[in-house]
């Protein structure tokens, strides 16, 4: 049959009487009176008949209007706020969601293949980029080159400018507890190159297996992969990765971890766990590759000292600057075991690029200066500033999402109902907003394997011009509370 109704003066959620738009709606077809009424709403939006931003009616008064249960309605809502047709916000009623609308193509043409790109970023892995200290970055430069010796820029050591390496002995002892020398650091142009290096000398000591977290980056299992090793995948619990079970895999004899921050679910490996880690690469001659990927940003207590500290000789620590600096700088850093240095450099000899010598100047003298330290307090500042708002934004309007993963890092994890991850992407997705859901980072043997539901929200990649906005896309893309 076919229903259409006024809307009628009653009091909606957010304390309104008489808001809400007139429809019409053919509730006929097949399936039931629910499958009906998200079919007719979804056929209202696409065709433009409900335009973005109208207000609906609330369940309550469509629900009377239409002769149906009020669960029927909030139901259908519920789906299309998911599948990202229609928002829901506390205070602000359902509404269609914003979207691009579609230009017609000219008679004749052919539809050129495009993709637009999100109008907002909240994916991790990435620093604010607009926030690259370019004048403390330009001064450095001139007082490096100014400084610098002619023969900087002959042909590069492989394992960096001393200049880099003796700043980076200090800083690492300083703020992460790190025990080294120069001679047992190697530049590198990204940590996947170094991951890369080091697997492949441990594959050509005999190491097939290694331990990896099985949550992660999926490039960093394939460059282990690539490297002619097998990945072994560690559970994750509240406590960090499942060590315990590097005692029951004998083929196993390295294992590559993000200790301080695990990454993407935030929770740092327990004490217990650090040190059974620790015993088990003494004890058995095995490795461990310690990711301390953001170590610098740490919130609410002191930042966690890293593994390398408790163990120099067995522990090979990666860092980066990435998260402090930039990406585009393609600098991070090796802290080897002595007995590990010379193959890696051999290797590196054989072809392998390096990082150009007068960004190695320039951040060696940023961190002999201070102005490194300076730059990464000021931008803990920023990133605690935004983690904050986050959480008050989800506390005040979708309370029923479980935030973790905040103590430190740049991203938080939030926790999704059952079966809702991918069309929450999809509704961020309507939103103009690119998210990662949870699923991405999670892996057993070759695949992705079904896990929690979830979203990584990277707080730090917007600009702060960007923020507000992309934390209200975020916002109207989760689904409903109870």
């Amino acid at each position: 049959m076919e229903k259409s109704w006024a809307t009628p003066a009653v009091e909606d959620p957010g304390g309104n009487a008489g808001t809400g738009a007139d429809l019409h709606l053919d509730l006929t077809g097949p399936g039931g009176v629910r499958a009906s009424l998200i079919r007719a709403l979804r056929d209202a939006v696409r065709s433009g008949r409900l335009a973005p931003g109208t207000r609906l009616p609330s369940s309550r008064s469509l629900a009377a209007d239409l002769g149906l249960a009020r669960n029927t309605v909030a139901d259908a809502y519920g789906e299309l706020v998911a599948e990202g047709w229609l928002t829901a916000r506390q205070g602000s009623g359902t509404r269609v969601a914003p979207r691009a609308a579609p230009r017609a193509p000219e008679r004749g043409a052919t539809p050129p293949r495009t993709t637009r790109r999100p109008a907002y970023d909240l994916r991790p892995g990435t620093a604010d980029v607009s926030a690259f200290p370019r004048a403390a970055w330009l001064s450095a430069a001139r007082r490096a080159l100014a400084a610098a010796p002619h023969e900087a820029f002959g042909h590069v050591d492989e394992r960096g400018r001393v200049e880099l390496r003796t700043a980076l002995a200090d800083y690492l002892a300083r703020a992460r507890g790190v025990r080294t020398d120069p001679e047992r650091i190697v530049v590198c142009a990204g940590f996947t190159q170094g991951l890369s290096l080091t697997g492949r000398v441990l594959r050509g000591r005999g190491v097939r297996e290694v331990g990896v977290e099985e949550y992660g980056l999926w490039f960093h299992h394939e460059a282990l992969e690539r490297a002619g090793l097998r990945c072994s995948e560690l559970a994750i619990d509240p406590l960090g990765a499942d060590v315990a079970a590097l005692e029951e895999r004998r083929g196993v004899r390295a294992v590559l971890l993000t200790p301080a921050h695990q990454f993407p679910t935030g929770v740092p490996l327990h004490p217990d766990r650090r040190a059974a880690v620790v015993d088990w690469a003494v004890r058995t001659g095995g490795t461990v590759l310690e990711d301390d990927y953001d170590g610098e940003f740490r919130y609410d207590r002191q930042p966690v000292g890293c593994l390398q500290g408790l163990a120099p000789d067995r522990v090979a620590y990666f860092g980066t600057a990435s998260k402090s600096l930039a990406p585009g700088l393609r600098l991070s850093w090796m802290v080897l075991p002595e007995h590990l240095v010379g193959d890696v450099l051999a290797l590196k000899r054989a072809g392998e690029w390096s990082s150009g010598v007068l960004d190695q100047l320039t951040l060696a003298e940023l961190l002999t200066s201070g102005a490194y330290d300076r730059h990464v307090r000021a931008m803990r500042q920023r990133y605690r500033r935004r983690r904050d708002q986050l959480v008050a934004a989800l506390a005040e309007h979708a309370p029923h999402i479980r935030v973790t993963g905040i103590a430190a890092g740049l991203h938080a994890v939030l926790a999704l109902p059952p079966g809702t991850e991918r069309a929450t992407l999809q509704a961020a997705a309507w939103q103009g907003l690119a998210l990662e859901g949870m699923s991405r980072f999670r892996f057993t043997g070759k695949g992705v394997a079904e896990g929690e539901d979830g979203l990584i929200v990277g707080y730090g990649t917007p600009p702060d011009s960007a923020f507000a906005g992309a934390l209200e896309a975020l916002l109207g893309s989760l689904p409903p509370g109870d």
